[in-house]
């Protein structure tokens, strides 16, 4: 295919994980690639809150709304926590459903920023996970993996031209510190993007837990599209004429030199 459709929702998730079921099984969004955000099927709440009893099976209630709203016309990408072996700590995992399945446990957890994640959350193993869509092929990160450029590459290695990026960006608890880490989202999603020649869907919860500004951005680091803080559906249109012309233009995958041995 030479174009993919894309939609990326930004929303905040309920604390109420029926809520979140019934979002996706009313989302009325047209497109070959919908991306919710990190942990949709039930919001973390209060930080350092116990987020187990939360936990699902992939196919649990979550992962059925998922499947049930895809189709080989329309996959979703959505955020959950996923049982895990130790109870207490879930796994971080996105859900791919659709034209395409997977499932992507965080590898990143967010033990920055006065948060540690990693009290609640078990990482997942290191797993370049990458999925086809129409022709296109999707690389899955979660979030803080944004901040980790070496995941990004290692997508790429494995293929991807689309980098899916579901996250829940807290937003700093000042106003300086609140534009600085809109910043750092803007500035690490248009580096991924340039430095890899993808595009890049990086798809926010909703203000004002976190701080939105879901983004689209093409292969030259150029912002397509880009939300504010509030709820709503971005829509884009991947050209994979661009993803030929940024890697002819700026050949940096192809002048990679690696380090001996």
């Amino acid at each position: 295919m030479d174009a993919l459709t894309v939609a990326l929702v930004q929303q905040a998730s309920s604390l109420d994980p029926a809520e979140n079921r019934a979002f996706v099984a009313a989302l009325d969004v047209d497109a070959a690639v919908v991306v919710l955000p990190e942990a949709f099927a039930r919001d973390f709440g209060k930080p350092g809150e116990d987020i187990s009893a939360y936990a699902e099976p992939v196919d649990g209630p979550f992962g059925t709304a998922v499947e049930q709203a895809a189709s080989q016309e329309r996959t979703l990408v959505a955020g959950m926590f996923e049982t895990a072996p130790d109870p207490a700590r879930p796994f971080n995992t996105l859900l791919v459903r659709g034209a395409a399945t997977a499932s992507y446990r965080k590898v990143h957890l967010y033990d920055s920023f006065g948060y540690k994640e990693s009290d609640r959350l078990t990482a997942g193993e290191w797993t370049p996970t990458v999925v086809d869509v129409q022709g296109f092929r999707i690389g899955l990160m979660t979030c803080y993996d944004l901040r980790f450029p070496e995941l990004a590459r290692a997508l790429v290695d494995e293929g991807a031209d689309v980098l899916v990026v579901p996250a829940a960006w807290v937003p700093g608890r000042t106003e300086p510190e609140h534009a600085r880490k809109v910043d750092h989202w803007r500035t690490l999603a248009r580096a991924r993007a340039i430095e890899n020649t993808t595009y890049v869907l990086a798809a926010g919860q909703a203000a004002p837990r976190y701080t939105g500004h879901s983004m689209v951005v093409d292969p030259y680091g150029e912002v397509l599209a880009e939300a504010g803080g509030e709820p709503t559906v971005l829509t884009a249109r991947l050209e994979r004429r661009v993803i030929d012309e940024a890697r002819a233009t700026n050949p940096s995958l192809a002048n990679r030199r690696h380090p001996p041995g």
